[in-house]
């Protein structure tokens, strides 16, 4: 007969994929049960530890890599793809932004020196931590894309949670202060790009999943290169570059070279690069969109709302081209 114990346990074991159950769940269940006492299992239930671990074990068995029917392979390793591509876009977009933020303030006199110091300075210790906080946190996006990238998998979690953190002082900044909360649909859809790359990290590079590689270049040059049309799309065209500007700009050079390095490309069954990208360019999609709706009933420079649209138009073909690639990707075998 059944206990109430193993009852339990074979209902948190339902968190697991139905093909890693029915190779391992009466395993499981014999291990759960060994030393305990037939006679008190229906008094006992499953630990919060070992709910915690069948819980980690179900996102590493559905985002598998090897070993596990081909669907699940694909979705980890089109997780895993997002998480790269997506940390290396915020790490780029970060470094440029700093560095052309102090080349700009440490080069235009000492009046613009004083504006820039003046947001970590006068407002009292704690407001000053704040902001040095989120200033600085974001600058972890780099040390979390080469930490990713040499396998050192705790670093670059531990790094891309904490960078992601300052997406989320906007919403807590006016329950400190009683203030209302300015463009709240760009703030969620930021804070969104920055939660969906760090979790997509978290989750996917799990201790069972290969060690992530870029299609092509090291790692190095990779970055480089972000850094330089990233930087370039804002210093060439400064009457465009609003906050999405550039990482969307980024996007679609770096999806548009991917996909003329995939079109020469023999083998293009499991890598599901094009579907991660195609996720991440309609995350990039809603903050361009978002950032357009907070326009609504401002008054913004034209050639500003126009670059923004036509920007949204590059992108919906960009995602559209990718989700085609996608699907025959997927489709072959």
């Amino acid at each position: 007969m059944t206990t109430l114990l193993e009852a339990r346990y074979r209902t948190v074991l339902r968190l697991l994929p139905a093909y890693y159950r029915r190779d391992r769940e009466e395993e499981m269940v014999e291990v759960y049960l060994w030393d305990l006492d037939r006679d008190t299992q229906d008094q006992s239930r499953p630990t919060l530890g070992e709910v915690a671990s069948v819980a980690a074990l179900a996102v590493r068995t559905r985002l598998a890599a090897t070993g596990a029917p081909r669907p699940y392979v694909l979705l980890g390793s089109a997780v895993r793809h997002f998480a790269l591509f997506a940390v290396l876009l915020q790490a780029a977009t970060v470094v440029v932004d700093r560095v052309l933020e102090l080349t700009w303030a440490s080069t235009h006199g000492a009046r613009e020196w004083d504006v820039f110091l003046s947001g970590f300075s006068g407002h009292g210790p704690t407001p000053a931590v704040v902001e040095i906080a989120v200033w600085v946190l974001p600058l972890l996006w780099p040390v979390g894309f080469f930490a990713l990238v040499h396998d050192r998998r705790h670093l670059a979690r531990v790094s891309v949670l904490l960078a992601a953190l300052p997406s989320l002082w906007p919403f807590a900044a006016p329950l400190l202060s009683g203030t209302g909360l300015g463009a709240p649909w760009f703030a969620a859809s930021f804070a969104l790009f920055a939660w969906l790359s760090a979790l997509a990290l978290c989750v996917g590079h799990h201790r069972d999943a290969p060690a992530a590689l870029l299609p092509v270049g090291s790692p190095g040059l990779v970055f480089a290169a972000c850094c330089v049309v990233t930087g370039g799309s804002e210093v060439l065209l400064p009457a465009m570059a609003d906050a999405a500007w550039a990482p969307a700009m980024c996007f679609v050079v770096g999806a548009l070279g991917w996909l003329v390095w995939h079109t020469r490309r023999a083998d293009r069954s499991a890598a599901c690069g094009a579907l991660a990208l195609a996720v991440l360019g309609l995350v990039l999609l809603a903050v361009r969109v978002a950032m357009l709706w907070t326009w609504l009933g401002v008054p913004v420079p034209a050639v500003l709302v126009g670059s923004a649209v036509a920007q949204a138009g590059v992108l919906t073909l960009v995602v559209a081209v990718l989700g085609f690639v996608a699907r025959r990707d997927l489709a072959t075998r």
